[in-house]
């Protein structure tokens, strides 16, 4: 083990967004010294960053201004700005010993070659799991997509784990397929409820109390999902095979296109991966609509 990283490595955080403020505050609760929240420009510097960087003793300096004293420099910064941000960086401080990391879901530790050249062990350190304003979500159990030099690699699974995180290592080769995933598992599912809100307003419910109303099955169903798997998860028209409630489904859905669009992908995936009784009648309910 490198002398330096001997104890707990102190962190600068690159990028005073959404996840850079939330790793603030969670990386401070695990023990480690934030050294610095750097953003790119004075303007990036938000209030909510300036609230949070007195409150854990961090300086909120930009790029021009930062002194990286710190062992560990995390880039939080969006993806076409990692390169960049690194670049900015490389030539104000001695990287020999130092550790960078981004948290692209979707790049691979090549982003941060510029630093790697200089003597920085690198990776991305991608946590599955979303970051929105308003909510800052525990990291217990939650999994860190790592990719990059081996030494970059130790030090990372030690913070997540630390973070209460569970570290899986992924090839960069596979990172895009990775950001995908959780895509459909995120955003995706997000623009399905918005269809689902569609749909509840040509039944007469409002999009406000459908999300309401809708709470206690979606979240049944998720706990149905990581219990019993699909199979055992699936239900309704699809799993009886009820080709005639399919098409009244379908039927209605001629007043929201966009929405049956989506059913209709969704009745495919069905039929290709998940039981279903009467498949034979299914496809050719399907095969009128596509």
């Amino acid at each position: 083990m490198l002398p330096a990283m001997a104890k707990k490595p102190s962190i600068a955080i690159v990028g005073p967004g959404r996840l850079g403020t939330a790793l603030v505050r969670h990386l401070s609760q695990a023990g480690y010294k934030i050294a610095a929240l750097i953003g790119r420009e004075v303007n990036v510097t938000k209030p909510r960053t300036q609230s949070t960087a007195p409150r854990l003793r961090t300086r909120v300096p930009t790029i021009e201004s930062a002194l990286l004293n710190a062992n560990v420099i995390w880039f939080c910064v969006p993806d076409r700005e990692i390169s960049r941000a690194a670049s900015a960086l490389a030539a104000k401080v001695d990287w020999s010993g130092k550790t960078a990391f981004h948290s692209s879901g979707a790049l691979s530790s090549h982003e941060l070659d510029v630093l790697r050249r200089r003597g920085a062990a690198v990776a991305s350190v991608h946590p599955l799991m979303t970051f929105v304003r308003g909510a800052v979500p525990s990291l217990e159990g939650v999994p860190f997509a790592l990719e990059g030099d081996k030494n970059a690699l130790r030090i990372a699974q030690k913070i997540v784990r630390d973070l209460g995180g569970e570290p899986f290592k992924i090839r960069a080769e596979d990172k895009v397929a990775y950001h995908t995933w959780g895509a459909f598992a995120s955003p995706l599912l997000v623009a399905l409820l918005v269809s689902a809100e569609q749909v509840a307003r040509v039944a007469g419910v409002s999009a406000s109390d459908a999300r309401r109303k809708m709470l206690p099955i979606l979240r049944q169903t998720i706990e149905n999902y990581g219990r019993l798997g699909p199979a055992g998860a699936f239900s309704g028209p699809w799993v009886r095979g009820d080709a005639e409630v399919v098409r009244q489904h379908l039927r209605i859905l001629r007043r929201i296109p966009a929405a049956r669009d989506v059913y209709l992908s969704l009745g495919k995936a069905s039929l290709n991966r998940l039981p279903v009784q009467q498949k034979k009648r299914l496809q050719k309910t399907l095969k009128q609509y596509f």
